[in-house]
């Protein structure tokens, strides 16, 4: 198969799809569950800790927002840390993207082929697994363009079926079933109100942080100085009005300690109001990993191809096919590493240093914005308000301290993994740059003889 290095990818996204790709990955899986677990944590006003979390995603998509329409090449945080910092801390942040989407999508896969799918029939979960991530590697290899518009389609799927959720929220509602006293409710036995806020928010973040996946494809967008801004931040505001009329439907509709202990909260509403099939959101949980699962994989091929032409990662993942201007080499090799973790199965305890990770990749970003503003960059691009990355830079220690011990653990093993290949990549670099060195003073030398 014929293959081109550095070829340019293809630009080939509007305005609209790349709208519809950050929606479709905020508004992923996490929503069918998140809401049960926010109320465990902030008692029946979950719709508090979703607007702090918006408000704090927000922030840092400012950040992305300057550095995307600035620098609108595929490699995201870890080519903007690179320019900021250097090539150590551009690995360093890359790696942790690599790592959290990598584990991401092989435990999407995992989950596709597990509860999920057992609505309908029951398959082995490896075997399902497997077959369920080489057909988003092949539908990723075949064009953005394509992969765009299968999740435009899975997107409206995830959207309707939140919207039915509203809907049946209001019915009980209105029929004196539900109580709206709990969206007044914050706080638990465990957590006051303010320790209920900010513990809800670390897990409503997560909910909203699929936004840093579409930074990867600012270069296959057709003009991003202008799309770019406009499509992330019109794609949070969206999710987030989603999110919180998602969450007081629920919260009204159905008690707290139901939705606290239930694995699919809202399966608790449709239950409560009664006449639609349970199925029903069976298939829409579905559409909703597979469509999760997909931008997420879109995200680490490019972000490994990005870091790969910046020289983070072997050269090799910078082979592109020549007619689909697509990296499958970065497509297939992140696709073997998640088909080796989903097969493995020991992803459950990596999966919850996910947020941990991405802070640590949004701390880099919001101080990299300031770090950059000594380079005018592309001429017309968005900048941001000085104040918004400060504050952005702030909500991430803010959140990084609402984190679990058990989970720094975690994290701080996977960040120190990337420090050792961090500095081992710069060894190889250095050793490359003296041997170049060397080669053009020995031709000197023979001529001066």
């Amino acid at each position: 198969m014929a293959t081109s290095q550095d070829a340019p990818l293809r630009r080939a996204l509007t305005t609209r799809l790349l709208y519809f790709f950050i929606l479709g990955d905020v508004l992923g899986a996490g929503v069918y569950v998140l809401i049960g677990q926010i109320a465990a944590d902030a008692g029946g006003a979950v719709w508090v800790p979703l607007t702090v979390a918006l408000a704090l995603a927000l922030l840092t998509a400012a950040s992305y927002a300057e550095l995307a329409t600035k620098y609108p090449r595929a490699g995201g945080a870890a080519h903007y840390a690179t320019l900021a910092y250097g090539p150590f801390a551009g690995f360093l942040a890359g790696f942790c993207m690599l790592a959290a989407g990598v584990v991401s999508v092989a435990a999407l896969a995992r989950g596709f082929a597990g509860d999920y799918l057992s609505v309908f029939v029951t398959l082995p979960v490896g075997p399902v697994a497997v077959l369920f991530l080489v057909a988003l590697a092949l539908l990723n290899a075949r064009g953005i363009r394509e992969s765009t518009r299968a999740n435009v389609a899975a997107t409206l799927v995830e959207v309707a079926g939140l919207a039915v959720v509203v809907v049946l929220g209001a019915w009980i509602l209105l029929r004196g079933d539900g109580d709206p006293a709990r969206l007044t409710r914050l706080g638990t036995a465990e957590h006051g109100a303010a320790a209920a806020v900010l513990t809800g928010a670390v897990l409503a973040y997560y909910s909203f942080v699929g936004f840093e996946t579409s930074v990867n494809v600012a270069e296959e967008t057709r003009d991003p100085r202008r799309s770019y801004p406009r499509a992330l931040f019109g794609a949070l505001l969206t999710a987030g009005a989603v999110y919180v009329l998602v969450g007081l439907a629920a919260s009204a509709a159905v008690p707290t300690g139901t939705l606290a202990s239930s694995s699919g909260p809202l399966l608790e509403v449709v239950r409560a109001a009664g006449g639609v099939p349970e199925r029903l959101f069976g298939a829409i949980a579905l559409v909703a990993v597979a469509n999760g699962a997909l931008l997420t994989g879109i995200m680490s091929s490019r972000l490994a191809y990005g870091m790969a032409r910046d020289g983070l990662l072997p050269r090799f993942l910078t082979a592109v096919l020549p007619e689909r201007r697509t990296p499958w080499a970065a497509i297939g090799t992140t696709t073997g590493l998640a088909v080796l973790l989903a097969l493995t199965g020991g992803v459950a305890a990596l999966a919850s240093t996910l947020v941990l990770l991405l802070l640590v990749v949004f701390l880099m970003v919001n101080t990299a914005v300031l770090v950059l503003r000594r380079d005018p960059g592309e001429p017309g691009h968005f900048r941001a308000p000085t104040v918004l990355p400060v504050l952005g830079a702030a909500s991430c220690v803010l959140l990084a301290t609402r984190v679990e011990p058990g989970v720094w653990l975690r994290g701080l093993a996977v960040v120190g993994a990337g420090l050792l290949l961090g500095a081992a990549a710069g060894v190889r670099r250095r050793l490359a740059a003296r041997r170049a060195e060397r080669g053009r003073a020995e031709p000197g030398r023979v001529a001066g003889g």
